[in-house]
This record gives C-alpha cells, sequence and structure tokens, in this order.
C-alpha cells in the first residue's frame, strides 16, 4: 500500500472513531433513553463534547475532498515524495484539529484547519499541474 492511501486509511479511521467519545458523554448527561431517543427538551452535551461533535462534522466535511484527491493521485500514478508528504502531515494536522478544538483552542485549531487545507491545496497541485 503506498503512503498516500495508508494515510487515508488513517484519516478515514480517525474520523470513523471521533463520535465514541461524545456520544458517551451525551449517554452520561441525558441518560440512555433520551441519548437513544428524541426528548422535547434535551440536556446540551458538555462544552467539550459539543466543540468534538463539530470537529468530528468538520472531518467528515474535509474527508470527502482529501479522500477524492488521493485517489485520483493513486488513479493516476502521480504518487510523489510531496503527495506522500502533504498525506502524512495532512493526518497529524487534523488529529491536532480535533485535540486543539475539543480543548477549545481557537488559534491553533485555525492554524491546524489551515495547514489541513494546504495539504490539499498541495496535492490538487500535484493533480493539476
Amino acid at each position: 500500500m503506498t503512503i498516500e492511501l495508508n494515510y487515508l486509511t488513517l484519516v478515514a479511521f480517525l474520523t470513523g472513531v471521533m463520535w465514541i467519545p461524545y456520544i458517551l458523554n451525551l449517554i452520561a448527561v441525558r441518560g440512555l433513553a433520551d441519548a437513544v431517543g428524541y426528548p422535547v427538551d434535551p440536556k446540551p452535551l458538555s462544552d467539550w463534547a459539543g466543540r468534538m461533535k463539530a470537529a468530528h462534522a468538520n472531518a467528515v466535511e474535509n474527508l470527502v475532498v482529501f479522500a477524492a484527491l488521493v485517489l485520483v493521485i493513486e488513479n493516476s500514478g502521480l504518487n510523489n515524495g510531496t503527495t506522500a508528504l502533504a498525506c502524512t502531515i495532512y493526518f497529524w494536522a487534523r488529529l491536532l484539529h480535533l485535540v486543539v478544538y475539543t480543548f477549545g483552542i481557537p488559534w491553533a485549531r485555525t492554524l491546524a484547519f489551515a495547514i489541513a487545507f494546504g495539504c490539499q491545496a498541495t496535492l490538487a497541485f500535484q493533480i493539476l499541474f
């Protein structure tokens, strides 16, 4: 497996498990019946869990773009050191984004997001030019 596909797998797995902590918080705050039901006036998530849920939504949105770019690179045989590095950095930036967003560190969150976006732009540049 190429480095690009390896990191796509890691990003997909990370995105796929991000929901677990905030759902456990939802159960702890609301109880199991309200967590799986549709309560009229639900108790809010803990602040950190709300931020983690938002980070998860952002990760899902960006996974679509990242995956498409990696798959085009793989299908076209455009793998190179730059694409491998961009995928590696993208994974670590997305992990950092999750952590700093969950802990409410605004500048770090924005920086991590910008780095991940830069990696996506790098991948697109490798495809287009």
